[in-house]
């Protein structure tokens, strides 16, 4: 169907477009050269779609049907799907409709085009540097603002090149620890295993260039093809989400230059405004503001919508036709009603845009307007809704701005004119129905024309005759106190005669009833003290059927969550009595919870809700909830219990007992006071705390102490799999206190490892464990390394980059320790006080334990005996150091220099890492440290 002058538009704001690149060798090429001035006869016939999607002119598919080479498209309908539009360079793809219709909005969006960009480039053993190239589609187009690029491959090295300054700057970096991933998920995460992404923030009009380095690894080699994914094979970049381009006209670089031309001047349509392409909004260069140097645009003026690029593209809207010319026109389609102006076949609508197609007259009948399903529409009220949000923004025909909405609530206008003006052509006028007026349809920025509804009081369809009807207001329930009388448009009111009062429930006038007072006392007191005895006796029943309920369900609870086997294990585990854990009752931990009161609450996560309670005994406990009720969850709770009923260390948090008398069991742990690691080391610098760096290293060497003992001196290997800096507790002197072991496994002593579903947290995970789900000790390792990360950066394992990207902080700090930056990246309080020998260790320890095969990896005890040697020599230096003279406050940081320089190394499992010497270190004297643990919050 062909759509004659008609745009949808959304109500407010479309919000800022994000723009992308295209890329693609074009030549430049000047239109005018062999350009012939377009007219009905050299257009006829030229196509205007391709497939689902739409073009005007100045594009077009073939030499005659567009202004010149750049403008010259391509359909591709070889592929399975649909038809696909490409421009000239035949890699840019065109994902929206080219519309070039204008309503007089110097400003709207009618020089952008939406696309999308793909290109793959072949990877041959032989070659180590690739170049990619991205070029805007012609000579007449430019890349209008950012974009987000996805680059999947393997082992490669990824650089922006600026070839204006011959510089190159590293954007990422693509690794595959597996060689078997897949395409899809590399796209799926994209975070630099198999896939990265990168956003290039700043438009450049002539593209941009990138330059991949290929990383060989000794890994990679020997792996055979049905081992390895197509990442290896080829280097792959799309754009994520498209991007828009914008064009102008350049064959002049300014309005004023193109009109001495006018057989080449693009705005051939009467009704046309010129304007310089770089004006601003607040300065319209043809009105004399200064003349850009990069082309022109044109426009039609307010009024007269359409395509200013061909002749008599902008007219006036003359297309309404108030009668229909024929009658007996179907009216209904499926279980919609179909009022004119709008209509199903021809005659029976008032202006072609306004004409609907129907599948069938069924029951299961589809409405459509143009490609969009109708679901309802309302004359009354001006408004269609449509199920294909695309359609508010479709332009149909000559660019008619008849309806505006926002999603898919669309309001229309009747015609592209002012009340005034319609009523001079009085045999165009839309509101033929006596008792209608018309009214504004407007949008937040500008006016679209005039729709009609009918006066107060009247109700109907005002596009036909006689279509408005009075409204009987005295249907209307309470209107009024008394009698109602309908008028003419309005209705008016007079009071109950004598004797009568108005029933609100009848709705009329009704003779008054007297009652006996007494009977009416006596009738109500036997009904209140009759539904007062069945309160109370409801009450008592209903409060007796409760207790006993909750206490099947609690005796239900305990047996399904195994809670015979738990008493074996709790009274089997050799323990004291004092020491044993035990199984509590639900009333017990209510009573120390306050019922559970949010305010206890002190600590949320994913798998749970910890409470803060005060036994019976005045032990101060921590209570664990869990949110999931599954088999799963309460298979990880006896481990958790059976684990940590094993266990007895200082630095591992220790479990008073537990309770199975609910549908979710519930832990009870000893209250550790101060939080978790993470809290302290990326709490708000603000606050005015923070911990010294020897505090620190006491808390990793600590924490590494639990992990040695759970892997080589408990009973039987234990395995945490989740250790984090959150998973750490402090108390109330700062001591590590490793917790949450609903994720850890057992190990018999003859096995170094299992297979596993994966758990963790991702950033903490083992990669080599991710992909091969064999648990054993040096995941923990990998984790633990994390964790020193965080302790010499205090930056999260996920974290943002000042460009936006998400980055993961392991690989980060990789690279900077690579790259020999590691003092850049380390946190201003630790370069204060550590020494250097100190950062360089804790560095090469991080470095050994983050290494991606587990093999390559210390032992959690050689990590032990590592940090033990390095807390020595920091007690060692501090003591060996001069005490500071006179008086010193509480909690005040003595600083000592050493004038002479050291040079040191550090031996880490085989590997010598060389120490750079140092000039100062700080250490506090015994008196001192005292002192200033003093002044620390509780």
């Amino acid at each position: 169907m062909m759509y004659a002058a008609l745009s949808l538009l959304i109500l407010g704001s479309l919000g800022t477009k994000l723009i992308g690149l295209a890329s693609g060798a074009v030549t430049s090429h000047n239109p005018g050269e062999n350009w012939v001035q377009p007219s009905g006869a050299t257009l006829d016939g030229c196509p205007t779609s391709c497939g689902n999607l739409s073009f005007n002119y100045p594009f077009g598919i073939g030499s005659r049907c567009s202004r010149g080479p750049d403008f010259d498209l391509t359909c591709n309908d070889t592929t399975v799907d649909s038809p696909r539009l490409f421009f000239r360079d035949g890699i840019t793809e065109v994902i929206d409709n080219i519309d070039v219709l204008t309503d007089g909005n110097y400003y709207g969006p009618h020089t952008l085009i939406r696309a999308s960009f793909f290109r793959t480039i072949p990877m041959k053993s032989s070659a180590s540097v690739y170049h990619m190239p991205f070029k805007p589609p012609g000579s007449y187009f430019t890349i209008d603002s950012s974009t987000i690029l996805n680059i999947t491959g393997c082992d490669l090295d990824v650089y922006l090149v600026d070839d204006d300054k011959l510089r190159t700057k590293w954007v990422c970096r693509i690794v595959c620890p597996d060689q078997g991933i897949t395409e899809m998920v590399a796209m799926h995460n994209c975070n630099g295993f198999g896939c990265c992404r990168v956003e290039l923030v700043t438009p450049d009009a002539d593209g941009f260039h990138f330059k991949f380095f290929r990383l060989h690894r000794k890994s990679n080699t020997g792996a055979s093809s049905k081992e390895t994914s197509r990442l290896w094979d080829r280097i792959s970049i799309t754009t994520d989400g498209g991007f828009w381009v914008s064009w102008r006209i350049r064959d002049q670089p300014t309005c004023v230059a193109a009109m001495r031309n006018r057989s080449t001047y693009a705005c051939v349509s009467k009704h046309t405004k010129c304007r310089d392409s770089s004006c601003s909004k607040d300065v319209k260069c043809v009105d004399g503001g200064m003349p850009s140097r990069d082309g022109y645009e044109c426009n039609c003026i307010n009024g007269y919508p359409g395509n200013p690029y061909i002749p008599d593209g902008c007219s006036n809207d003359k297309g309404y036709n108030p009668f229909p010319s024929r009658t007996n026109c179907t009216s209904q389609c499926g279980n919609i009603i179909v009022q004119f102006p709008f209509g199903l076949e021809d005659g029976c609508f008032a202006r072609e845009e306004f004409h609907l197609n129907c599948t069938n007259m069924t029951s299961s009948a589809v409405l459509k307007m143009s490609d969009s399903q109708v679901i309802g529409m309302n004359v009354t009220e001006g408004t269609i809704k449509l199920t294909e949000r695309e359609a508010v923004y479709a332009i149909f025909g000559g660019g008619r701005n008849l309806f505006v909405g926002f999603e898919l609530s669309v309001k229309w206008a009747a015609a592209n004119l002012s009340g005034l003006e319609a009523q001079q052509n009085r045999s165009g006028y839309a509101c033929v129905s006596m008792n209608s007026k018309c009214v504004a349809v407007n949008t937040a920025d500008n006016y679209i024309g005039y729709r009609c509804i009918c006066s107060e009081g009247f109700q109907g369809n005002p596009y036909i005759q006689s279509g408005c009807q009075d409204v009987d207001e005295c249907r209307e329930p309470n209107i009024c106190k008394g009698i109602c009388h309908n008028t003419e448009g309005s209705f008016n009111c007079t009071s109950c005669p004598r004797k009568t009062e108005y029933d609100a429930g009848k709705m009329r006038c009704t003779t008054t009833k007297q009652q006996t007072l007494i009977l009416g006392i006596i009738i109500g007191l036997s009904c209140g003290f009759s539904i007062l005895f069945l309160s109370f006796t409801t009450l008592f029943l209903v409060r007796r059927q409760k207790t006993y309920v909750k206490k099947q369900i609690r005796k239900k609870c305990f047996r399904k969550n195994q809670g015979l086997l738990l008493e074996m294990l709790m009274s089997s585990d050799g323990t004291t009595e004092n020491d044993k854990s035990r199984i509590f009752l639900l009333e017990e931990l209510e009573k120390a919870t306050n019922n559970f009161d949010p305010t206890c609450v002190i600590g949320r996560g994913g798998h749970g809700i910890v409470y803060k309670g005060i036994l019976s005994d005045q032990r101060v406990v921590a209570i664990k909830k869990a949110m999931v009720i599954e088999q799963c969850e309460i298979s990880q709770f006896i481990n958790e219990v059976a684990i940590l009923t094993q266990i007895n260390h200082r630095n591992i948090v220790k479990l008073f007992g537990c309770c199975l008398e609910t549908e979710v069991p519930l832990l009870v742990y000893d209250y550790v006071s101060s939080g978790s690691l993470s809290q302290v080391l990326h709490a708000d610098s603000s606050d005015g705390f923070s911990l010294s760096w020897g505090d620190y290293l006491r808390i990793a060497l600590e924490t590494a102490r639990a992990l040695s003992y759970l892997h080589s001196s408990a009973s039987i290997s234990i395995f945490h799999r989740d250790v984090k800096s959150s998973n750490i507790l402090l108390d109330e002197n700062y001591t590590a206190k490793v917790s949450d072991f609903g994720a850890s496994r057992q190990v018999p002593i003859d096995q170094t490892h299992i297979f596993t579903n994966v758990q963790g947290t991702f950033g903490y995970l083992d990669p080599e464990y991710f992909h091969t789900r064999q648990l054993n000790g040096k995941s923990d390792v990998y984790s633990y390394g994390v964790v020193l990360v965080e302790l010499l950066l205090r930056m999260k394992p996920i974290f943002t980059s000042e460009s936006g990207t998400t980055q993961n902080l392991s690989n980060y700090f990789l690279q900077k320790l690579k790259d020999g930056k590691i003092t850049s990246i380390v946190s201003s309080q630790v370069l204060e006080e550590a020494t250097e020998e100190e950062i360089r260790s804790v560095a090469s320890l991080a470095e050994a334990c983050l290494r991606l095969h587990g093999e390559e990896r210390p032992t959690m005890k050689q990590v032990e005996m590592e940090m033990q040697t390095l807390r020595t020599k920091r007690e060692s230096s501090c003591q060996a150091s001069p005490r500071n003279e006179g008086r010193t406050q509480p909690g005040s940081l003595t600083r000592r220099s050493s004038k002479a320089a050291r040079q040191s190394s550090a031996m880490i499992f085989g590997e010598r890492i060389n120490l750079w010497s140092g000039d100062s270190q700080q250490c506090y004297s015994l008196e001192q440290e005292f002192m200033s643990s003093a002044t620390i919050p509780r």
